[in-house]
């Protein structure tokens, strides 16, 4: 069972990171409900692999039906206000709920640029959620066009090439204000250079979030 209890214990503070103009589909915004529910999902999911269980996966039946719907999601974890962990979907193949709690645990225990949490972090550690819509290809005769057709701030970047896969989610763009220097960072998270985005073989998306943050009390 999923307890409702976080609506009294969390302060939920929600960022709409959308553009009505573009020609994404974008993920369907969650009610405030929805999102208690999905961060219960992800903080139970936690407790259960701190205590061993790295599968646990919400009972569907308990949930809404929204939540049963396929979607993609990131989880991001916050430990004392820095960051212990990021890793997601970028296509919905499974129930949202149970996307959640996979990706929790993931970014708690496989993100390989920090250690693994422990059990005495889990009190100190902020979970943002990111509910990701479809992927959009973009097609750009070079670097310039393809940074014509970004729009700071609201698109996210997937970058593709053979193996390699780099990613960026839109609330980079705060950290990462210039738009070659933010298509570095995600060419990196591909092990690769600008140059990756004039590769034949290359394919480039965009994408937007309902972008979710529980606060610490």
């Amino acid at each position: 069972m999923i307890a409702l209890s976080v609506m009294a214990l969390w302060h939920l503070q929600k960022h709409f990171d959308m553009e009505t103009n573009d020609t994404h589909t974008p993920p369907s915004e969650l009610t405030q409900e929805f999102v208690a529910i999905l961060f219960d999902v992800a903080r139970q999911a936690l407790s259960q692999a701190l205590a061993g269980d790295h599968t646990w996966l919400p009972e569907l039946q308990d949930l809404p039906q929204r939540l049963h719907e396929h979607g993609a999601s990131f989880v991001t974890l916050y430990t004392k206000g820095e960051l212990h962990g990021c890793i997601g979907s970028v296509e919905p193949k499974r129930p949202l709920a149970h996307d959640v709690a996979h990706n929790a645990v993931s970014s708690a225990f496989k993100d390989p640029r920090f250690p693994p949490l422990q059990v005495g972090e889990l009190p100190d550690t902020a979970v943002e959620l990111s509910i990701l819509s479809p992927l959009r290809r973009i097609h750009s005769d070079d670097l310039d066009d393809l940074i014509a057709q970004l729009l700071p701030e609201i698109h996210g970047v997937l970058v593709e090439q053979k193996w390699q896969r780099g990613l960026l989610l839109p609330q980079v763009w705060l950290k990462i204000p210039d738009p070659k220097e933010f298509l570095y960072q995600v060419a990196l998270k591909a092990n690769a250079n600008l140059d990756i985005y004039t590769m034949p073989d290359t394919k480039v998306f965009s994408f937007q979030v309902h972008h979710y943050t529980q606060s610490l009390p």
